[in-house]
């Protein structure tokens, strides 16, 4: 089935927040976001789930790229304007299905990004390159 996310790529003073997951023994990252819900805009989604993951509010820059892998992945540049970081709520943190493994948003220096296993590698590697 294929879903429709949104995420953001939110950076400040050369860090960037990022949700690190363990499943199974395994570590990796991924950019705040999840699925768009059908009376929503792809910025709308990446907003809420900023909030829901990071605890944080956010204002939408730019679209930075999109990805399609079983739909399509919107990844928007965002800026903090209010809120506490570590402080979200979403499902993910308050389901206890310890199957689907852990949830800690992490900020990461920009300059680690290229040792870390980050999903999707596509918008990674962008940053990499600014």
């Amino acid at each position: 089935m294929m879903r429709h996310r949104a995420g953001v790529v939110l950076i400040e003073e050369g860090k960037i927040a990022l949700i690190k997951r363990t499943v199974n023994g395994k570590v990796y990252f991924v950019f705040p976001g999840g699925g768009i819900e059908a009376d929503e805009t792809p910025e709308q989604a990446a907003k809420r789930e900023a909030f829901e993951e990071l605890g944080l509010r956010v204002e939408i820059a730019s679209l930075l790229t999109t990805v399609e892998r079983n739909g399509f992945q919107y990844f928007y540049v965002a800026n903090r304007v209010g809120g506490r970081f570590g402080s979200g709520n979403g499902a993910e943190f308050t389901s206890g299905d310890c199957r689907r493994g852990s949830y800690e948003p992490v900020w990461v220096g920009l300059d680690e990004l290229n040792g870390l296993d980050v999903r999707p590698q596509e918008v990674a590697a962008l940053l990499n390159k600014s």
